[in-house]
């Protein structure tokens, strides 16, 4: 908010994190993202999540920037967290109204910056200048600065509640901007090509699974409006995890993904497999017909078995206790996956970055083994991955947070907009069929233009 003292974005920090808050009458979230000032951040957790109750939070500017480059991104993310929680000044009684730093990571330690992906770092981390946190029937305004006194905390704590106070408490989203024009990274014949040389890799047992994914360039017909296209996206699926990441230059990445990576409390870490796809049925019968034919899927279960086995594994040196729960199916408005949740006890204090790094990519991302499947993925794609199916999410000072995997996603720079979707590739995946889980992938966010 350019009418704030100090809502200048800051991309670095020197000094001491000074943070203050306090209770607020819910506001209207269009009517904050709206008037917040980038880079913003966003992000709510499914209604029913139960080690969060349903949180949202919109960031408005920024206090600091955290961003890393290469392999070692997640270890100097948290180096640099460190500097800036250590002797912090944080004044809260609610949790959820602590501060919190919102982004995260590029896709390939190789991750180049460039278009669609101008402006995205291989890590950025935001603390947001001024932070509204929704959870159940309460909401909080947060306040953070750094390098700053105890009076001037003060003052932007109230030049806060008053900009607050000055916003609509409702708000109606504009109509979808509609789609000019659509342009495929990957044609269809290509794409034949690629998964049948990726199935005979598999086959000869040079790779177990390979996730190939594909991009689509849109064109927008209006002028796209980021907050209503999020919000719309919120609506339709309350039961994912919603994100909206400003890069430092104007572009923006959001979506709305049902696949959480992992979350962090204490030693409890919770997680979950989420692979093998089917579509929506027009009717309750239909629907029930084709999750019962996804349960009973061989192709899907092995694909979801090795999310699963690869995702244990990787706890399984940091743990006491692995619990696997049993196999469901999730429902999205126009897909259903299975779903396999999991969680652990930590033998020792770990903090969250430490999971991330360990878990991504997950088989129902990369694929297996994870070296080879990785440099599949860079020698057949022929767009740059970025930011999708990576790490976003959050952590607080305690190094607690929650990731999720940013699908059903898309990159927005002015008019374009760039889509992803990916599919899960083994050794009896059919191109044609895969072709079309992908089609149905792009339905969340296509929807949200269209």
């Amino acid at each position: 908010m350019s009418r704030l003292r100090g809502g200048e974005s800051v991309y670095s920090f020197e000094g001491s994190l000074i943070s203050r808050s306090l209770p607020i009458d819910p506001p209207s979230f269009l009517s904050v993202i709206r008037s917040s000032d980038t880079p913003r951040t966003v992000w709510s957790t499914p209604e029913q999540a139960s080690e969060t109750g349903g949180t949202t939070v919109v960031g408005n500017g920024a206090a600091a920037v955290l961003r890393a480059d290469g392999s070692d991104r997640f270890m100097t993310i948290r180096e640099r967290a460190t500097d800036l929680f250590t002797n912090s000044d944080v004044d809260t009684d609610a949790e959820a109204a602590r501060p919190r730093l919102f982004g995260g990571f590029a896709f390939h330690d190789d991750h180049a910056s460039r278009a669609p992906w101008s402006g995205f770092p291989g890590a950025q981390f935001v603390l947001p200048r001024i932070q509204i946190t929704w959870k159940d029937d309460r909401a909080w305004l947060t306040v953070n600065t750094v390098g700053e006194s105890q009076r001037g905390i003060e003052e932007y704590l109230t030049d806060a509640t008053q900009w607050l106070s000055s916003l609509s408490t409702s708000g109606e989203n504009s109509d979808p901007p509609g789609i000019a024009d659509r342009e495929r990274a990957t044609d269809r014949d290509d794409w034949r090509a690629a998964v049948e040389a990726s199935v005979e890799q598999i086959r000869v047992g040079a790779l177990r699974k390979v996730v190939l994914a594909q991009a689509l360039r849109t064109t927008l017909a209006d002028e796209l409006s980021v907050p209503d296209t999020l919000a719309r996206l919120r609506e339709t699926y309350p039961d994912c995890f919603g994100f909206l990441i400003d890069a430092l230059d104007g572009a923006h990445f959001l979506g709305a993904t049902p696949e959480r990576l992992v979350s962090l409390r204490g030693r409890t870490v919770e997680t979950g497999a989420l692979a093998g796809t089917t579509g929506r049925g027009d009717t309750p019968e239909e629907d029930e017909w084709l999750a019962r034919e996804l349960l009973s899927s061989e192709k899907d279960n092995h694909e979801h078995d090795l999310v699963v086995e690869a995702i244990r594994e990787q706890l399984e040196p940091l743990s006491t206790t692995i619990t696997t729960d049993e196999r469901r199916i999730r429902r999205l408005a126009t897909v259903q996956h299975l779903e396999t949740p999991l969680s652990a006890e930590l033998t020792r204090d770990e903090h969250i970055l430490s999971l991330v790094e360990a878990l991504h990519p997950t088989p129902a991302v990369g694929g297996l083994p994870p070296d080879r499947a990785l440099a599949t993925i860079r020698t057949t794609e022929p767009f740059e991955r970025g930011w999708y199916a990576a790490p976003v999410g959050w952590f607080d000072a305690d190094g607690n947070g929650t990731f999720a995997v940013a699908l059903r996603s898309a990159v927005t720079a002015r008019d374009v907009v760039t889509l992803f979707a990916g599919v899960g590739i083994v050794a009896d995946s059919d191109p044609d069929r895969e072709w079309d889980e992908v089609q149905l992938k792009y339905r969340p966010v296509l929807d949200a233009l269209e």
